[in-house]
């Protein structure tokens, strides 16, 4: 049986993420997070894109590498992390202006590892880009707690909602 995500704790990871330094500069915000699911949105400004106007193709790898990592977290228990083995991108089409909108399932995950598959579209639903990430899972470090230390937040809700009895 699957435990059900602490809606509390999601808005409140969600904030914490969005107010990050990398986030802030980006305009990448966290708009979705659920099991084995994320959704991500960016605005395109100037800074994002290469001297031909476009999106620079490391934007595209960097939205499928977060909105990746963050599919993979709504499984796992709170004390586990993840970092990147291996990031795949195809880049399918340009972008100039508007919203970037990604989102991500996990595909497959394993004891030690989680396949994630990350699909951009533009705000008309046009593809730009596909990837996939492979996520090594963390047990015990890279923790949510430690980036709330870091970051100099408080303690999030529970991950999890506790058990009901039917």
């Amino acid at each position: 049986m699957t435990r059900k995500l602490n809606p509390a704790h999601c808005s409140a990871l969600m904030r914490m993420v969005n107010q990050s330094a990398y986030f802030a500069y980006t305009g990448i915000h966290l708009v979705r997070l659920d099991h084995g699911y994320a959704a991500v949105e960016a605005e395109i400004t100037e800074q994002l894109c290469n001297p031909f106007g476009t999106v620079h193709g490391g934007v595209y790898a960097s939205v499928i590498d977060t909105v990746t990592y963050w599919a993979a977290y709504g499984n796992r228990d709170e004390d586990a992390g993840f970092t990147t083995l291996d990031l795949q991108v195809n880049h399918l089409a340009m972008a100039q202006k508007g919203k970037l909108l990604a989102t991500a399932t996990a595909v497959k995950e394993g004891r030690s590892v989680c396949l994630c598959e990350a699909v951009i579209e533009d705000e008309t639903g046009r593809i730009l880009a596909h990837g996939t990430s492979k996520l090594l899972i963390l047990e015990g470090r890279q923790r949510i707690g430690d980036a709330l230390q870091y970051l100099g937040f408080p303690p999030l809700p529970p991950k999890f909602l506790p058990h009901q009895k039917s």
